[in-house]
């Protein structure tokens, strides 16, 4: 099979395609003919060797769609679609990079869907983390005001449209300009202008502070977010678009605004159940929701897509067809 191989961690060219022999499943495990997978944050990440507990040479890839391939114990069925996500892919062990992978049945989600493969593709992970951001880490409410700081990063996009079909009134930052038309265009009353001093601009149209705000920048703008967030408020730290992901001298009492409250978010595949992952996919067929946009690849160009995603040249996002998708509808 081919697959995409990080020999260690550096610039896009330490990624190389290569023949690897097919991976043969263990009882509890399952091997997925590859469809699509999308880039993540944390595929970045373990490129550049800010990830903790990866082994190289690696297949990198936290998530991927496609069919079951075999199935040792035959509890899936032989082309049934399937998403994946998390649970270790693309560090401890090979991830979703590939035209096929192997990964515990525990973290594989059946679904049935005409949708082609490139939208499939943007869905899982994306899904389940702004699903459980909004559910987990915020508690959002039907009536309610929502701040998503990096709002046209594919999560800021799908939690969004989680969030406006919950009933929400949505607030989503961009620094750039022509990119707050592609916000209003996919349900976002109010798109912001990054400035750095955000909290200024949501007090002027929501005086007391948003109810809840998703910060997916990171920690440079953490604390504009939370002035931005009324007394009892929530913000759940989620994303790291930014790369920086500590605190220097973090003195609680002085950083956090009274009253407001810091949660965080990081799920597995477990955390989305499969009714949402559906739900989700349906309303996309019938036009009811949006994913956003995104920009699809072959595997061959798996260099520049990860260029494109380091410095941030496109919104929305990034997904990769395998050979075996042929670009086609299931």
């Amino acid at each position: 099979m081919r697959a995409v191989v990080l020999r260690e961690p550096g610039p896009v060219e330490n990624l190389e395609i290569q023949d690897l022999p097919l991976p043969e499943p263990e009882p509890g495990w399952v091997r997925i003919a590859v469809k699509a997978f999308g880039l993540n944050r944390s595929e970045l990440h373990t490129r550049l060797g800010l990830a903790d507990g990866v082994t190289f040479p690696r297949v990198p890839g936290i998530e991927a769609v496609g069919v079951v391939d075999h199935d040792p114990e035959g509890d899936l069925t032989p082309g049934q679609q399937v998403a994946t996500m998390m649970g270790g892919m693309g560090r401890t062990f090979d991830g979703g990079y590939a035209e096929f992978t192997v990964v515990p049945k525990s973290q594989v989600i059946p679904f049935e869907s005409d949708l082609p493969w490139e939208v499939l593709g943007q869905v899982p992970e994306t899904l389940q983390t702004a699903y459980g951001s909004l559910t987990t880490g915020l508690d959002l409410r039907a009536g309610q005001t929502l701040l998503i700081r990096g709002g046209t990063s594919a999560l800021g996009f799908a939690t969004a449209a989680l969030a406006k079909d919950l009933g929400a009134t949505v607030f989503a930052t961009t620094r750039q300009e022509s990119r707050l038309a592609v916000l209003r265009e996919h349900g976002v009353e109010h798109p912001l202008l990054d400035d750095g001093d955000i909290a200024a601009q949501v007090r002027k149209i929501a005086p007391g502070g948003v109810d809840a705000a998703l910060e997916l920048v990171g920690t440079p703008t953490l604390p504009d977010t939370l002035k931005a967030t009324r007394v009892h408020g929530t913000v759940c730290f989620t994303g790291m678009l930014s790369n920086q992901w500590t605190i220097s001298n973090f003195y609680p009492i002085g950083y956090l605004p009274a009253g407001v409250r810091l949660t965080a978010y990081g799920g597995e595949a477990d955390d989305l159940p499969a009714s949402v992952l559906q739900r989700h996919l349906d309303r996309i067929a019938d036009g009811t929701t949006s994913l956003g946009p995104a920009k699809v690849y072959p595997m061959a160009e798996i260099r520049q897509a990860h260029d494109d995603l380091e410095h941030n040249r496109t919104a929305g996002k990034l997904v990769v067809l395998t050979g075996r998708a042929e670009g086609a509808a299931p």
